[in-house]
């Protein structure tokens, strides 16, 4: 009886330390990402916050929920996980990335519910006036910049032709397109050979091991066709693991992923454990370079040093967080650099606010950033001090 009574007490003593330390929390910061297999940088990027700031189920600031990999055919399935974080009565935040579709309707939703939450939207992947209607902030990849600076690296590094893998659903997206034409331009302007290839939507009924299978089977082919000078660049990042492999393998150029970062696609294609070097992103580099320095690709293939997913879900959590507690104002740019600064120290980054072309109008509320190039075996390529032509500014 005794016992019993002892073990009553105590489970009433840790709810109510557990009940204290949820209190701690004045507010929760909701983050949504893709799972591992489809996006482990956004995922891991969750992980660090909460690493940071504590669970929300421990008593901390953050809540993470995973969306569905297979988005397209679930999008009721994303909008619901993302709107499901609004019913927290202390959520003041929420960041999703990979901004993926519905995210949009997500947002709406949240905003009939609570207009107080801001919604930030990491890698949006819908339209940038379609986003913005809603999304308090947009961060994207400088899809207008890097569709010159990847080609203009990709010259410097002895490339003669360029290769654009994807398929029509990512073509459907004006960012995508957009930058789709950017290349093909900067190729022409640059003298080199642009390349179109099609392959596989992962969402699709081949899966995203059917989407993977194809361009590990189809790479050889492609370097045997297009000659070991030719810079490959796929839009998925499931699919740049078996691009990456047999680059590595075959001979080739890669400037970098679509979503860079030394996690995205080489570990898995050049068999690197990097356990011990978790969130260390000086020593995961250090630790991919070697393998690609020993892959025989050294002066070929490159990436960012901080993966931009990670980074972007960090800085926006971090800075959602300075926002509600007075420390940063929304829209003022210096404030949301410092929160980049603070997880990517050394890195250099440029960012502009994104200008649509069809209305003449800047817009404060979707920003365009991108990070230099590092080339492994080589070191920084300098892009952030690469003036890009204005004409590419306004090509759709």
């Amino acid at each position: 009886m005794k016992r019993t009574s002892a073990l009553i007490l105590a489970l009433a003593a840790t709810l109510v330390m557990t009940a204290a330390a949820f209190a701690e929390a004045p507010f929760h910061i909701g983050i949504a990402t893709l799972t591992v297999s489809q996006a482990e940088d956004t995922y891991r990027g969750a992980e660090r916050m909460i690493k940071e700031y504590g669970d929300v189920a421990d008593g901390g600031m953050i809540q993470h929920v995973t969306m569905p990999d297979n988005f397209m055919s679930e999008m009721e399935t994303t909008i619901s996980q993302i709107v499901g974080l609004a019913d927290d009565p202390k959520m003041k935040v929420i960041v999703v990335d990979d901004a993926i579709p519905g995210t949009t309707e997500a947002f709406r939703r949240v905003k009939e519910k609570r207009k107080d939450i801001l919604c930030f939207a990491g890698q949006p992947q819908e339209d940038p006036g379609v986003i913005s209607s809603v999304a308090d902030l947009s961060v994207s990849v400088d899809f207008i910049s890097r569709g010159y600076l990847m080609i203009d690296t990709a010259k410097k590094l002895g490339a003669k032709k360029f290769v654009h893998i994807s398929f029509p659903r990512h073509m459907s997206y004006e960012t995508l397109a957009r930058r789709r034409a950017i290349m093909e331009q900067a190729c022409k302007d640059l003298g080199l050979e642009f390349i179109f290839e099609t392959a596989p939507d992962p969402t699709s009924d081949v899966g995203v091991a059917g989407a993977q299978q194809f361009v590990l089977e189809k790479t050889p082919a492609w370097i045997d066709k297009y000659g070991k000078e030719t810079a490959f660049f796929c839009t998925n990042d499931a699919q740049t693991e078996p691009l990456l492999k047999q680059i590595a393998k075959y001979g080739g150029i890669f400037v970098e992923p679509d979503l860079p970062s030394p996690l995205m696609g080489y570990p898995g294609a050049l068999g690197i454990d990097l356990k011990d070097e978790s969130g260390d992103f000086p020593a995961i580099m250090k630790k991919v370079e070697q393998a690609v320095i020993d892959a025989g690709g050294a002066g070929r293939m490159g990436t960012w040093s901080y993966s931009f997913g990670w980074s972007t879900v960090c800085a926006l959590a971090e800075y959602g967080k300075r926002i509600v507690e007075g420390d940063a104002k929304l829209y003022r740019l210096k404030d949301l650099w410092a929160c980049y600064d603070k997880y990517t120290p050394g890195a250099q980054w440029m960012g502009s606010e994104y200008f649509d072309v069809a209305t003449q109008v800047k817009m404060r509320n979707f920003l365009l950033v991108y990070q230099d190039t590092y080339i492994f075996g080589k070191g920084y390529m300098g892009i952030t001090n690469v003036q890009v032509p204005e004409k590419y500014m306004t090509i759709k």
